[in-house]
């Protein structure tokens, strides 16, 4: 099996909750704070870890306490070096996590959003078959290369989670984008303010034209909605107790590539990656240990 390259962060994320963020000149006590490994790739990348998937974690870390943070939790957890970045510090992400269980992130962006031409160029392109990527390096102007490199590849599958970044990037880089025929992987605020349709149904068929590629919107507890070249339907989730929803979409699409790496269909995959991401909004992390992860028994 070829593997698949996940493109984006790796950072220390510091979790901070809070009962409710405080507004503006207000104080607001802290409950409770932690720093653990997050970032929209590694979260990415340690789903498709469950599911046995060979994978390229394609992440840089530079200097600092955050740096150092990362990698030796890396190196903790056996994942493959970063991409060491010595001139240049690492950021992270401050994230408030409220009782009703949302998030919010403050991020200070450092080494691990950007990528150097040179570090595609050392891949073992013929390895690879799919990738990943999201859209906080795609908003980064010196990241236009992981475009070229992708467009140099049309042979491989493009899994596109643009976040809420979708609604900023400039028109000609989505344009970019979007003539990858990636598959979208986007929630439901991110879809119908892109989109500028009333409905999940015409916003998903607007990007379809866009892609002529599966759309999957993801929308909460109700499920995810997906739309390809023949079928259009809600997969339901199941019922969660919310408490922290970090992670949970970076999860859901890890997943699915997973799921469509080991031959599932892609309905089966959205059903599976429902379960995943529900597992993970229980819970205070992004990720699932690998007890948790067994007791769902998606493989």
């Amino acid at each position: 099996m070829k593997k698949v390259l996940v493109i984006g962060s790796t950072v220390a994320d510091v979790v901070i909750s809070v009962e409710r963020l405080p507004k503006t000149g207000e104080d607001v006590h802290v409950k409770s704070q932690s720093m653990t490994l997050g970032g929209c790739a590694y979260n990415v990348s340690d789903a498709i870890r469950h599911f046995h998937v060979p994978y390229i974690l394609f992440s840089p870390a530079g200097t600092g306490a955050y740096g150092d943070f990362v990698r030796n939790a890396l190196c903790q957890k056996g994942v493959p070096d970063p991409i060491y970045v010595p001139d240049t510090m690492s950021g992270c992400c401050y994230c408030f996590i409220e009782d009703s269980g949302e998030r919010t992130f403050v991020c200070h962006r450092g080494a691990e959003y950007h990528f150097r031409p040179e570090w595609f160029a050392a891949l073992d392109s013929d390895s690879i078959d799919c990738v990943y990527i999201c859209g906080l390096e795609m908003e980064e102007s010196d990241n236009t290369h992981i475009i070229d490199f992708l467009e140099a590849h049309p042979e491989y599958t493009v899994y596109f989670a643009p976040g809420p970044r979708i609604n900023i990037l400039p028109p000609e880089r989505m344009n970019r984008l979007f003539a990858l025929s990636p598959v979208l992987h986007l929630n439901e605020t991110e879809a119908l303010t892109f989109t500028k349709q009333p409905t999940i149904e015409k916003a998903a068929e607007s990007l379809y034209q866009a892609t002529k590629n599966t759309v999957i919107i993801t929308l909460g507890e109700k499920g995810a909605y997906y739309k390809d070249d023949s079928t259009d339907e809600l997969i339901p989730s199941i019922n969660a107790t919310q408490i922290n929803t970090v992670g949970a979409g970076d999860s859901h699409i890890g997943t699915v590539i997973s799921c469509l790496k080991r031959g599932d269909s892609m309905k089966d995959s959205i059903s599976k990656a429902n379960r995943y991401s529900a597992a993970i909004v229980e819970q205070n992390s992004a990720q699932l240990s690998d007890e948790i992860f067994e007791q769902l028994q998606l493989i």
